[in-house]
């Protein structure tokens, strides 16, 4: 199956993924503006549409009260996983509204907890949560990347490839240790055994 691909309404960034027939696409709220900016196709629209003003006039809408308990980029996910999908890409879900920004990083703990996969994009950078698992980042030549633990420890981390490595460690919640570490032009690991990573790279 192909992944599912999600545009909210935050900060304008490129929705620069390749689309196949496989994949779906919702925009979230406002996304409908940029995904019609863009010209790229979209299966459906989900939001309260609030920030559009308007309910647009597209064949798969699904309009939802404000009053609500998650938000139209929460919604917008779950109507993925309720088509099958699995990987969720979600674009201009950053900057903007510090809530919302911080209730996306919360989606992607969401996803890891259940088995699945999600990544944040912002206009220079990507997000996404690792649980007792473990992601591989192809080599760059310079560029920032940063690991917090999302739980309240993370045991057994392990970074390799990056400038500063570390072996076996123990991240908290509430020291920030793994952050702003570099790229080396080497393939970076980084690795959990027990507890959940926000990567931001």
């Amino acid at each position: 199956m192909g992944k599912c691909i999600i545009v909210a309404a935050g900060e304008r960034c490129p929705v620069d993924i390749e689309i196949s027939a496989d994949d779906y696409v919702i925009a979230a709220d406002a996304g409908l503006k940029y995904l019609e900016e863009d010209g790229i196709r979209c299966d459906m629209a989900v939001g309260d549409f609030d920030t559009l003003k308007y309910v647009p006039d597209h064949p798969n809408v699904i309009a939802l009260k404000p009053e609500k308990d998650e938000t139209d980029t929460w919604e917008a996910v779950h109507q993925g996983i309720k088509k099958g999908y699995s990987e969720f890409h979600i674009f201009c879900a950053l900057g903007g509204r510090t809530d919302h920004s911080i209730a996306n990083i919360q989606l992607l703990e969401y996803l890891a907890r259940n088995g699945m996969k999600g990544i944040l994009y912002g206009k220079n950078e990507r997000l996404t949560c690792i649980r007792s698992g473990e992601i591989v980042l192809p080599a760059k030549n310079g560029g920032y990347i940063s690991v917090f633990s999302l739980s309240e420890k993370s045991e057994g981390v392990t970074i390799e490839g990056l400038k500063y490595e570390l072996k076996d460690g123990e991240l908290t919640n509430a020291f920030p240790l793994g952050v702003s570490n570099e790229f080396t032009g080497q393939p970076a690991r980084i690795s959990v055994r027990n507890g959940s990573l926000l990567v931001i790279w």
